[in-house]
C-alpha cells in the first residue's frame, strides 16, 4: 500500500505543478491581453477623436460626407449642398437674362444699322418716277404716277402735286416728255416718246 500511497503523492504533485503552472500562464497571458485591450482602446479613443475632428473640419469646409461612419455629418451637408444648387440656379438665370439682354441690344443695333442703311439706300422720288416711266409704255398723268408709287411704296408719302413738278422738272432737263390730251397732261420717259416740240410748257397742268 505505501508504494501506491507513494505513486499517487508523485501524481498529486505532479498535477498540482502542472495546474499552478496553467494558472500561472493564464494569469499572464490574462495580464498581455489586458494591455493589448488597453492599447486598443487607447487606439480607438485617438481614432473616435482624429474622426470628429475630421467631421467638424469636412463641415466647415462644406465637402461631402464619407460613406461610412459619417451618417451624422451627412445631414448637414444636404442643407449646404442645396444652397449651392440653388446659387448656381440663379448664377445660371441670371447669365441667361444678361445673354438675352445682349442679343436683344446687338438685335436691335443691327435693325437699327439695316434700317439706317435701307434709308440711305432709298432711291429719291425723282430716280422713282423716271423708272416708272421707262417701265410704262404708255403716257401716264402725275395722279397715276404717284398713285403706283403709293402702291409700290407704301412707306413713302408721295402726293400728286409733287409729282407734277418733279415730272414738270424731268421735261425741262429732257429726262421725260409731256403730251396734252384734252384737259389732262400725260407723261412719258425720253428715250421712249417721240419730242413734243413746239409744246409750250408752261401749258396748264390739270390733274
Amino acid at each position: 500500500m505505501s508504494e501506491i500511497q507513494a505513486q499517487a503523492t508523485e501524481l498529486a504533485s505532479q498535477y498540482i505543478a502542472q495546474v499552478t503552472g496553467d494558472l500561472e500562464r493564464n494569469a499572464k497571458e490574462q495580464d498581455r491581453i489586458g494591455q493589448e485591450i488597453e492599447a486598443l482602446q487607447e487606439q480607438l479613443r485617438a481614432l473616435q477623436h482624429d474622426h470628429t475632428v475630421l467631421v467638424n473640419m469636412q463641415q466647415a469646409l462644406g465637402g461631402a460626407s464619407p460613406a461610412a461612419g459619417a451618417d451624422t455629418a451627412a445631414a448637414p451637408s444636404v442643407p449646404h449642398q442645396a444652397s449651392a444648387e440653388l446659387k448656381q440656379s440663379k448664377l445660371k438665370k441670371a447669365a441667361a437674362t444678361g445673354a438675352k439682354k445682349t442679343a436683344s441690344k446687338k438685335a436691335a443695333a443691327k435693325a437699327s444699322s439695316v434700317k439706317a442703311s435701307t434709308a440711305a439706300a432709298k432711291p429719291t422720288l425723282v430716280e422713282l418716277i423716271r423708272g416708272h416711266l421707262e417701265q410704262e409704255s404708255e403716257p401716264r398723268s402725275a395722279a397715276e404716277i404717284a398713285v403706283a408709287l403709293t402702291q409700290a411704296h407704301p412707306d413713302r408719302s408721295v402726293k400728286t402735286t409733287v409729282v407734277r413738278t418733279t415730272l414738270e422738272g424731268l421735261v425741262a432737263k429732257s429726262h421725260a416728255h409731256r403730251a396734252k390730251q384734252g384737259s389732262s397732261v400725260f407723261y412719258t420717259a425720253a428715250a421712249a416718246s417721240e419730242p413734243a416740240a413746239g409744246e409750250p410748257q408752261q401749258e396748264a397742268v390739270a390733274g
